[in-house]
């Protein structure tokens, strides 16, 4: 049996990728496999429950008109526990049998910055890394635990591996390969990454499947319907798409089967999913939250900030992705359309606090690369910097402690973003940050346009709670 050895037994992972591979081995494929754990003792509750289960546990799926249906998902044949040292993993990865090893560790857990380089000066627990993997203890960051893998791997003389990022990161194959790489350039390990550029391959891929964390009332509803006790049990929309390239060094399942769309390049639905889905979604969630929702179905059926989505993709995005030179192969407004029915779907109660976090890799990744390529044609963006503008809002919210929830940012440096919110011009201070905007830091028509956005923000917000905004 082949094996995939996945890091990070998230729901995302649990919803979307695994639940192919079930249904690969629903047809009788049963070749492949997966193992998986994490690279942190977090989720120590879930993974006692996985492990009790033999790796099996309950998907509720959710229609937009609230079709309920439930699997039993049973292709995480094996689920390690956490040790410091890594060892059950290490040694999954030095097994011959293990021919991918995927990952899904959100997009801020790989430390890039706009050039794609590995930002040491930002991350301390990067550099806390780098000096425990160069003392030959494990890594914990994605990086020093591959290095810690693949070295075993090695070592062990198992053969090629693919490694498969399941992340919303653009161009997610190549940009965590060349993270890695520098990441073992750091380390000065010359052997290993010889052998890394020898016998692995990174696919670039997109994923998408709306997959809000379990509640409570999941698994009060998995024994309603199917009798069981699942303290595993989650939930996700109906909706499920995986686009691959199709560069796997050491084989791998036939996904297509199930419905994976195996490409040349994801290109154009990488960008279409990250600028209308994954930028709309963020959107709702730091304009929902300023007015005081919980839900991201509640921004989305509330008028203005549909039309806040609506317009930033029709009237920014669109043009840059579907032009007579380069025509996108996605039909891009009924792409909108399906996307703002997904997330008006009132059944997956996703909630603003699980998408309105780190915002300061969403910036760069989702909202940046729009507004970069509109002002390189002249044309103006006054739709997309509605978007930064509610995160600047937002993020002045969250430093005088009024979010109703916690704010999670791996990217976030908090005196940092404290410092912005203080400054006698905060608008100017956002603009200004490198992190966020990169060659971009600083310029006079981004300022002007996100000035004239958050003004817009603090009318909304005021008309719609009766307080006005900080100062922008």
């Amino acid at each position: 049996m082949n094996t995939i050895l996945h890091l990070g037994l998230g729901s995302f992972h649990r919803a979307h990728q695994a639940v192919y591979v079930h249904q690969l081995r629903e047809l009788g494929d049963t070749r492949w496999s997966i193992a998986g754990g994490n690279l942190r003792p977090d989720m120590l509750d879930t993974i006692a429950a996985l492990q009790a289960q033999g790796g099996a546990y309950t998907l509720e799926t959710v229609t937009p008109q609230g079709e309920r249906s439930y699997t039993r998902i049973t292709s995480i044949q094996r689920v390690l526990s956490y040790q410091e040292d890594l060892a059950p993993l290490v040694a999954v990865a030095a097994d011959p049998a293990t021919r991918i090893i995927s990952f899904t560790v959100t997009e801020a857990g790989y430390y890039l910055d706009a050039s794609n380089q590995l930002d040491w000066a930002s991350f301390p627990d990067l550099r806390a890394d780098l000096a425990a993997v160069k003392a030959g203890q494990a890594g914990h960051t994605l990086y020093g635990a591959l290095v810690t893998m693949l070295r075993a791997r090695m070592n062990a003389g198992a053969g090629p591996v693919t490694l498969m990022n399941c992340d919303n990161l653009r161009h997610n194959g190549d940009r965590s390969r060349g993270g890695l790489l520098q990441f073992i350039d750091a380390v000065g390990d010359t052997a290993l990454k010889d052998w890394v550029q020898a016998h692995t391959s990174s696919p670039n891929a997109m994923v998408d499947r709306i997959t809000p964390r379990p509640t409570p009332d999941v698994a009060q509803r998995v024994k309603a319907a199917t009798g069981l006790d699942d303290p595993a049990a989650l939930m996700g929309e109906s909706f499920i798409q995986w686009v691959i390239e199709d560069r796997f060094i050491a084989g791998r399942p036939e996904w297509e089967r199930v419905s994976v769309e195996m490409v040349d390049s994801v290109d154009a639905y990488e960008e279409a999913k990250i600028r209308l889905l994954n930028a709309t979604h963020s959107c709702i969630a730091w304009a929902g939250t300023l007015i005081g929702y919980r839900y991201i179905h509640e921004g989305t059926h509330h008028d203005v900030i549909r039309r806040f989505a609506y317009d930033y993709v029709t009237d920014d995005v669109i043009p840059v992705l579907d032009t007579p030179e380069h025509p996108c192969p996605i039909h891009l407004p009924r792409y909108r359309d399906v996307v703002l029915d997904r997330f008006g779907n009132p059944a997956i109660a996703d909630t603003n606090q699980r998408v309105a976090m780190d915002g300061f890799s969403k910036i760069p990744g989702f909202i940046a690369p729009t507004i970069r390529e509109r002002l390189a044609r002249g044309e103006p963006i006054d739709s997309v910097a509605l978007l930064p503008a509610l995160f600047l809002a937002y993020l002045q919210r969250w430093h005088t402690g009024q979010i109703p929830y916690t704010y999670q940012d791996q990217a976030m440096q908090p005196e940092a973003a404290h410092a912005m919110c203080e400054a006698p011009d905060p608008v100017a201070a956002f603009c200004a940050d490198t992190t966020l905007w990169g060659e971009l830091a600083g310029d006079a028509r981004l300022v002007d346009a996100v000035r004239r956005a958050s003004e817009r923000v603090s009318r909304f917000v005021t008309a719609h709670t009766g307080v006005r905004p900080a100062s922008t």
